[in-house]
């Protein structure tokens, strides 16, 4: 718009110091501060990067050299910045961007704004000098190495800022979407522009989304894909009725405003084509436009007997003609945007509920048994705001079967306040009114509310709802999955892996402490054969000198468990003192006739693979949880209802972001374990492996550069989550020293031709210590450059005198002081400080819970109310969650019963939520047999 145009060409020719008085009065004093010592800054950048002063394209270029950053960073401190920006916005003050932005946003709401990518704040946010406005720059920063903490900016975003241009701003509405502040949203979408993974953003790239978790960001790549789809729909459906020659400005004006795909379906529904036209269409092509437009603008000189033709359907009587100007008038009303609002507004301030019944034909004919599930909503009624996510699926799921009824109930209250407002306000005549011409006027605005709004206004309330209770289903399916592969490896110990059955006998598999198999066999238990089968058992353990049994709970796992108990208290296994647990077998019958499988065990029949998975479910569930797809694991809720894209796409994420923060030792892990690491996937992981067996083991994370298809942006993204074993590659290195060192090194140049030889140096044949800790390769001269401050030997990584070191160091100058002193961030300098004071092998499932190893047994008859027990959470969901307590039916703990005060407090907890596998104490409160179900009452967590 004109408006726009004016205001950017007053302000291209102006230096930067003069744009500064156009920022809000509030940081006007500080600015002038800064303004003089910034120029001189400026003036050196300018030269640096060629600026052509244009803002056709906002995506800043960190600045590489150190001595840059320098000039930069104490500038930063006067002029009152959050240190969280650090790294991305070294110039202007963050806080005056928000308030300029938003400012601007209010006064100007201009239609042809830029478009919806992360540009358009970016632009108002950033300053000149940060903007390489030429392409060459940042191809060559593309090939460099990564600078230290700083995301490499490609000026990837233009195609989709020409393509899809919306009236609203995506980072706004990302941010009012999430409640995520703007700085961060703007630079999230850059950094999903560029193609960075949530683990890689999450623990790299903290000061730029100010240490949001994973899931948060999850929550924001979600919400940023489903604006960039309305956009991307809005454009197709601008082009298709552009085709069509039905886009007027005021339509495209409509779709241009649309933010969820609920509203462009009510804005563009009634021009599909293919239906054969609503009923305002039908009149409008009778001619009967003119009249309707009339009665509203000039209703004196309009006379609708003129436009009665007795010979045409519609118009043959002054009945019909008035019911086509009806329509007429009640599509104008319903398709208002300010008329939308306002009954919009008036719903939020209104009790608004929704009804579930028994539908009358379930009653007839429907399953007795589904009927009565659904007991609690066949009389439900509960206000749209209060309403839980579970209930909102239990009755999307009773609709479904056709067992419940449902609707949305709007009060008569604000039909007649919205009808009221319509005729005396918002479509008020502009002249005096004949009582006929009223009455119409009142009718088609009753037309309109009760065939147009109130239905759309239904449609809207359930799917608005319905999507949130997915989101939350989903993302609770996402938290339990977490947990349950975070579980605290047992390492160090033989298992035996029973997986039960009654006919065709219980299989049995022994791993080794290293997860080899030892020994399968199948012992038939619960064919009166027990006591000979006992002998087998007994004889097995002793030979594999095994003491921990681990048990499927699947069918005939009551039974297993009672007889191994059984045998533990007569002290049969003696001199080994033998425990077992109960472990979830979900997906492990999948698992075992997968490809994969058949590929690991080869020769082993199905039956007893399943066994082995068993039995490493609890010596690493990382490594053996992954070759199963999530959603069979079980720990979801209406996990069948939901967008199976979502869950899915959620699902894998999480189990990216716990495979990369575990990491993996590139040398032994295999190659299901790869797949999973940020920047990885199949074909990657797989000629990681090829590499691996044709040039023996990577001695150092450079190496990496080497495979195939590892490119510097995959490099980047995985290099920080892999890991390697520093012993095993010293005796590696020592024993091959020669042979390798001439040999090696030749083959390689030679395969690798001119262009690669370069890397193959010595340089790359020597491990380096840091590669075993969390430290990115790009903050590896930051890492040198600490280790030489504080006196230290990247030798003694994980020891107590570096620790000792390090604390001497930070007590006396401070995390800020440090990190200022080493020119780089807090959280850079953190995760450095964590990298080399953790000891060797660390792994952060340590934290979290063992599975529960027992001796004796209780049943379900047995349960007494007031009953103390032990027990595992097996699932939790947002009415309460489920705990095994070895019963063979998990109790429930109502949601009401888990209170702040019971959780402990050591744990560090994301939400008010327990989660699988944590070990709970919990008191009996109810048993009701017939219903088999178990109330429980949370004492604390153990």
């Amino acid at each position: 718009t004109s408006e726009s145009e004016e205001e950017e060409e007053e302000w291209e020719p102006k230096s930067k110091i003069a744009r500064r008085p156009r920022l809000p009065k509030k940081t006007e004093a500080k600015t002038k501060k800064v303004a003089a010592s910034r120029s001189a800054v400026a003036s050196k950048m300018v030269k640096k990067v060629a600026v052509k002063q244009e803002m056709d394209v906002s995506l800043p270029i960190a600045p590489v050299e150190d001595n840059k950053m320098q000039l930069l960073k104490p500038k930063e401190e006067n002029a009152g910045t959050k240190p969280k920006s650090l790294n991305r916005m070294p110039e202007v003050p963050k806080k005056m961007e928000i308030y300029s932005i938003q400012d601007k946003n209010q006064n100007s709401f201009v239609s042809d704004e830029k478009p919806s990518t992360s540009v358009p704040v970016v632009k108002q946010e950033k300053c000149e000098e940060e903007f390489a406005f030429d392409e060459q720059p940042s191809k060559k920063i593309k090939l460099n190495a990564y600078p230290e903490g700083k995301p490499v900016k490609n000026l990837g975003g233009n195609k989709i800022k020409e393509e899809y241009e919306m009236n609203w701003d995506i980072v706004q509405a990302l941010s009012e979407i999430t409640n995520v502040e703007p700085w961060v949203c703007a630079n999230l979408i850059r950094l999903f522009q560029e193609e960075n993974t949530i683990p890689f953003i999450a623990r790299y790239r903290k000061e730029l989304i100010n240490n949001l978790e994973a899931d948060a960001l999850r929550e924001v790549q979600q919400a940023l894909e489903e604006l960039r789809t309305v956009a991307k729909k809005t454009h197709m459906m601008i082009q298709k009725l552009k085709k069509e020659g039905k886009l007027s400005s005021c339509l495209l004006k409509g779709l241009l405003n649309c933010r969820t795909l609920e509203e462009l379906d009510h804005v563009s529904s009634p021009y599909k084509t293919g239906s054969k036209g609503t009923k305002a269409q039908r009149a409008r092509q009778l001619g009967l436009e003119p009249a309707a437009l009339s009665l509203l603008q000039n209703p004196v000189e309009l006379n609708l007997f003129s436009y009665i033709r007795p010979n045409t359907k519609g118009l043959a009587n002054i009945q019909e003609v008035e019911a086509g100007v009806q329509h007429i008038l009640a599509d104008i009303f319903a398709k208002d945007k300010d008329t939308m609002d306002f009954i919009r507004k008036l719903c939020q301030q209104r009790y608004i509920s929704i009804q579930s019944t028994l539908a009358k034909v379930s009653s007839k004919n429907g399953n007795e048994k589904d009927v009565n599930k659904f007991q609690l909503y066949h009389e439900f009624s509960c206000n749209i705001k209060n309403i839980q996510h579970h209930q909102i699926l239990a009755i999307n799921r009773g609709e479904n079967l056709k067992i419940l009824t449902v609707k949305v109930n709007i009060p008569d209250g604000v039909k007649n306040e919205f009808c009221w407002w319509c005729v005396n306000e918002r479509w008020r005549p502009k002249q005096f009114l004949k009582p006929e011409f009223m009455r119409l006027l009142r009718s088609s605005v009753e037309d309109a509310y009760k065939r147009l709004i109130y239905p759309l206004l239904c449609r809207e309330f359930r799917s608005k709802l319905t999507s949130d209770a997915e989101k939350e289903s989903v993302m609770m399916f996402g938290r339990n999955l977490r947990q349950l592969l975070l579980t605290s490896p047992v390492r160090g110990r033989a298992l035996m892996g029973v997986d039960p059955g009654y006919k065709h006998g219980c299989k049995l598999a022994i791993i080794s402490p290293t997860s080899q198999i030892l020994h399968t066999d199948i012992v038939y238990l619960h064919s009166g054969q027990g006591f000979r089968e006992a002998e087998k058992i007994k004889r097995l353990l002793l030979q594999y000198s095994c003491s921990t049994v681990v048990i499927g709970n699947g069918t005939a796992c009551r039974e297993t468990e009672a007889y191994f108990a059984d045998l533990i208290m007569k002290k049969y296994f003696a001199p080994l003192d033998v425990v077992y647990c109960i472990v979830s077998e979900a997906g492990a019958s999948i698992y075992s006739v997968s490809p994969e499988a058949s590929k690991e065990m080869p020769d082993l029949d199905p039956n007893l693979r399943s066994a082995v998975s068993i039995a490493r479910r609890v010596q690493d569930p990382l490594a053996e949880l992954v070759k199963i797809e999530p959603k069979h694991i079980g720990v979801g809720m209406y996990q069948h209802d939901v967008s199976q894209t979502l869950l899915k796409a959620t699902l894998d994420s999480v189990v990216e972001e716990c495979v990369s923060f575990v990491g993996v030792d590139i040398n032994i892990c295999s190659e299901i374990l790869l797949r999973h690491i940020a920047g990885l996937n199949t074909n990657r992981a797989k000629n990681i492996i090829e590499w691996r067996e044709k040039n023996g083991p990577f001695i150092n994370r450079e190496q990496l550069k080497e495979v195939k298809g590892l490119g510097p942006k995959t490099f980047q993204q995985c290099a920080g989550f892999i890991r390697f074993n520093q012993e095993y590659i010293k005796t590696f290195c020592s024993n091959k020293k020669n042979e390798v060192g001439s040999h090696a090194l030749l083959t390689k140049a030679g395969a690798l031709g001119k262009k690669k030889s370069k890397l193959t140096s010595c340089a790359s044949q020597q491990p380096n210590p840091l590669d075993q800790t969390c430290i990115h390769p790009e903050s590896y001269n930051i890492a040198m450059r600490f280790l030489s401050l504080i006196g230290g030997n990247a030798n003694d990584i994980g020891k107590s005198d570096m620790q000792q070191k390090v604390n001497v160091v930070i007590q006396k100058e401070g995390l800020e002081g440090t990190a200022k002193r080493l020119n780089t961030t807090v959280h850079t300098l953190q995760l450095i400080i964590d990298g080399l004071t953790q000891p060797e092998g660390y792994d952060i499932r340590t934290d979290f819970d063992k599975p529960d190893f027992k001796r004796s047994i209780v049943c379900f008859e047995d349960l007494t109310v007031g009953a103390v027990l032990t027990g595992k959470v097996e699932n939790a969901t947002p009415f309460g969650v489920f705990v095994d307590i070895g019963v063979g039916k998990a109790g429930l703990i109502p949601v009401r019963n888990i209170t702040e005060a019971k959780l402990s407090k050591v744990k560090k907890r994301r939400s008010l939520g327990l989660g699988p596998g944590e070990r709970v104490e919990v008191k009996v409160l109810n048993v009701d047999i017939p219903r088999s179900r178990i109330t429980l009452d949370l004492i604390r967590v153990l």
